[in-house]
């Protein structure tokens, strides 16, 4: 019986640790640490029915016409235009019960702000896994995007 409970307990801990930059079998050798911002395209799989890439012929929308001073630190930062200019493909996080999604909160002239939601599920006792993905979520906008400035805001529902 202590075996069974000690393999549970290494088992639920080391579901929540994340690995670090070393690679399997790379023997003892100390993590490094970088200044360098992490990649914007996590090699995470999205929720099984999501989409990983932008429909054929988006494009991706500059950095320099992007708000994310408005996110986490370690949130996506990638933004697709559609080739009609009407839709933005947005890379959003969520995790374990959790689903992503987005909503368009304004739309004038100069911007569009655009809320990235993650939602918790609420059923009771469900078991969860400790995972984050990367979908990507997409919002309809009401005019072509052109050179408006896309705001990104975060929200987190249902905790």
């Amino acid at each position: 019986m202590l075996a069974g409970i000690g393999i549970v307990l290494v088992t639920v801990t080391a579901c929540g640790e994340r690995p670090n930059s070393a690679s399997p079998g790379g023997g003892g050798t100390a993590p490094t640490t970088s200044s360098e911002p992490a990649p914007t395209v996590p090699s995470m799989p999205a929720r099984p029915g999501s989409s990983q890439t932008a429909p054929a012929g988006s494009t991706l929308v500059p950095p320099a016409q992007i708000d994310a001073t408005r996110l986490p630190q370690d949130f996506p930062r990638e933004v697709f235009v559609t080739a009609d200019d009407r839709s933005l493909y947005l890379r959003a996080e969520e995790g374990g019960c959790n689903q992503a999604s987005a909503e368009v909160k304004e739309q004038t002239l100069a911007q569009v702000v655009v809320n990235l939601v993650e939602t918790r599920s609420n059923k009771q006792g469900q078991m969860c896994t400790m995972d984050i993905r990367y979908p990507l979520v997409s919002v309809a906008l009401a005019a072509p995007l052109g050179q408006r400035k896309v705001v990104l805001t975060s929200e987190k529902r249902g905790y």
